[in-house]
């Protein structure tokens, strides 16, 4: 089914279970407004209950996934004016969606763009598409995780080079990098995330999201706190059909039948 949220942002659920989204704002370059972090966080939050949805694809258009956030609503706002945004509100509902999120990336990811996906789980890139955080050229630096989860992402050295000097970094230097799970032509992008998606959507539910908190979640922690947590979600999934299934099928040498239970 298609369902449009706004004129910025549109979904549609799949047949396998996988959610399309895709921010609709070719004029601008799909540049982040209020507009449209206020269509995202809602969609998400609404994927992020809907059980017929088990993982999600975000996306721009085919010559650019976002160029940045629109200067032309902040140029002259005030900190104040900035702070009472609370735009970080909007930005969590991605980031604490509990469903794996894939990013299809083509053309530009620069600003906000570059962090949007960097909210994600995955991110699979055109050979064309250019990643970077070029803030400091406005006199500024990134407000919506750039510095902190590049940083975790790819190590000091290679994020200070951009984050200092506002570089734009290509797809397979990114691959290299850490930034970025995978290239692939132009073309194919929005349907190997797809493809991706419909792999996730396929596993067993309740698998999948303890591997994402737990991953998430762990990050953050002392290790041996995180391998507590580790350890508390694998005895849990010992209580769910599909773990049970899972094993029988592996023993009856078939194909698991799972039903996100």
């Amino acid at each position: 089914m298609s369902n449009v949220l706004a004129e910025v942002v549109t979904v549609t659920v799949q047949d396998d279970r996988v959610a399309l989204v895709r921010i609709n704002r070719p004029e601008a370059k799909n540049a982040l407004n209020g507009r449209v972090r206020e269509a995202l966080a809602r969609v998400f939050r609404e994927l992020a209950v809907d059980p017929a949805v088990r993982a999600v694809v975000l996306t721009g258009g085919p010559e650019c996934f976002v160029a940045g956030a629109d200067v032309r609503e902040f140029a002259e706002a005030t900190p104040v004016q900035m702070y009472e945004r609370h735009a970080e509100r909007l930005w969590q509902a991605i980031s604490q969606c509990p469903k794996p999120v894939i990013a299809a990336v083509n053309g530009f990811a620069l600003g906000g763009g570059c962090e949007l996906a960097m909210h994600c789980d995955v991110i699979i890139a055109g050979r064309q598409a250019r990643f970077g955080q070029p803030e400091v050229k406005l006199g500024l630096m990134p407000g919506a995780g750039g510095t902190q989860r590049l940083i975790r992402a790819v190590g000091k050295f290679q994020a200070m080079r951009m984050l200092l000097s506002g570089c734009l970094v290509p797809a397979e230097q990114a691959l290299a990098m850490g930034m970025v799970s995978e290239v692939v032509d132009d073309p194919e992008v929005l349907a190997r995330a797809l493809a991706f998606g419909a792999e996730l959507a396929a596993l067993p539910r309740l698998a999948v999201e303890q591997i994402k908190e737990v991953a998430l979640l762990g990050a953050e922690m002392p290790l041996d706190g995180a391998l507590a947590l580790e350890r508390k979600a694998f005895q849990l999934l010992f209580d769910s059909a599909d773990q049970k299934e899972g094993a029988q099928a592996f023993l009856d040498k078939r194909r698991a039948q799972f039903r996100g239970e």
